[in-house]
């Protein structure tokens, strides 16, 4: 991507003066899990949990449960080997304990009944990857076969954010063909003929690989790591994620080493990004047992229009950087048909593109890039025009004044 205004240009606002815009917060649910209350949990909780485990015929259901526990951080071996039940062999099975498991199944615990095919090897079957021929994006499928049952992974891969991955797709095998043809038909509904190519199974680990590990600097970064550890719609991105890395241990080694995160080309050669100053690392994310966020007081000021063109925003701290985009949209009254860019301390937000350096905005907060009063931060909007707006937090409120 080039940055080069899109869309027809409208006259924007200068009409100067103040105006007053106040978004209401939205009042959180309670929530009493972990992640929300900030309590450790108890290893022993999950204890009960795993008398559902005995009832599972497919193995690959134990591997979720794991999966959702390990991508947790919750070490529950500890507990489990206080336990010699065969709930506790089949939660260190599910976790990928098998050292531990091993043990009580010699002292003569009983297994799960589904611990015999648990143990068979698991062989490798396609290895794919749909790309959309300009670089910006492609996609990752794998299928796995393992004592006659068979499943596929499909790994949403985005080139213009350090060829990290958006998301992943567990299917049964029996879906291989209509997630192929979503996978065609969405390409060219966007209007992109795709391409498709087989992969050495070596070199399909490397790009999976590489986009796990670019995703996780992110989560880790943005305070994300948790957020979809109990979809309603099944396993979220990081449960999928834990159980997709296994599978990539099935696979051959890479030849060649990991990438750099954010430094290495995309399939189609996307250059690498300009070289910038290093920036701060981006404070995490404000969770739920944090309390509600105070109220910012911000004016955004655009720079050198004369007279004065401003407009003063009352907004929750925790507002996310692309709606707090749409809010300076509707306040100067612009149609958000060109791109647009916040630059922080912590680096550039707007639509992730490498070339550019821009990071996704969607996951930031404003709290997060601008932490305290008198903080600012430059938003530029239509790379064409530059339009410069200046984003000065004026005071920080707690919410219950």
């Amino acid at each position: 991507m080039s940055p080069v205004s899109r869309g027809r240009k409208k006259s924007k606002s200068r009409q100067p003066g103040e105006r007053v815009l106040r978004a209401v917060p939205a009042v959180p649910e309670e929530c009493d899990c972990p992640d929300c209350t900030g309590e450790p949990l108890d290893p022993a909780e999950l204890l009960p949990l795993a008398a559902d485990l005995l009832a599972v015929s497919d193995p690959l259901e134990a591997e979720l449960f794991g999966a959702n526990v390990v991508a947790a951080g919750v070490d529950v071996v500890p507990a489990l080997a206080q336990s010699h039940t065969t709930e506790s062999v089949a939660m260190l099975l599910a976790i990928g304990a098998v050292e531990a498991a091993e043990q009580m199944t010699q002292a003569g615990v009983p297994a799960p009944a589904w611990a015999a095919e648990l143990a068979q090897p698991i062989t490798v079957g396609q290895c794919r990857v749909y790309g959309d021929q300009v670089g910006e994006t492609s996609m990752l499928l794998c299928t796995f076969e393992r004592a006659g049952r068979a499943h596929g992974f499909l790994v949403d891969v985005d080139h213009l954010d350090c060829d990290s991955a958006a998301d992943i797709l567990l299917f049964p095998i029996q879906a291989l063909g209509d997630v192929e043809q979503m996978v065609l038909g969405d390409a060219r509904a966007a209007g992109v003929e795709p391409s498709v190519a087989e992969l050495d199974p070596a070199e399909f680990r490397w790009q999976v690989e590489r986009a796990l590990d670019a995703r996780a600097v992110h989560d880790d970064e943005d305070g994300d790591a948790d957020d979809d550890l109990d979809e309603e719609d099944g396993p979220g991105y990081h449960p999928v994620a834990v159980l997709l890395r296994a599978r990539m241990a099935v696979l051959p080694e890479p030849p060649r080493p990991p990438a750099p995160h954010g430094n290495d080309k995309g399939p189609a050669a996307l250059a690498r990004p300009v070289a910038r100053p290093a920036a701060r690392k981006l404070p995490a994310k404000r969770k739920t047992s944090d309390g509600p966020a105070p109220i910012y007081q911000v004016k955004v000021s655009l720079v050198g229009a004369v007279p004065p063109n401003w407009r003063r925003l009352e907004i929750p701290g925790d507002i996310g950087l692309a709606d707090l985009h749409r809010m300076i949209q509707t306040s100067f009254e612009w149609d958000d048909s060109h791109l647009h860019v916040f630059e922080t301390p912590y680096g550039e937000f707007g639509f992730a593109d490498r070339e550019l350096g821009h990071r996704a905005e969607k996951p930031v907060t404003l709290e997060q890039v601008a932490p305290d009063v008198r903080d600012r931060v430059g938003y530029v909007y239509d790379f064409g025009d530059n339009w410069e707006l200046e984003i000065v937090v004026e005071e920080i409120r707690d919410r219950r004044e």
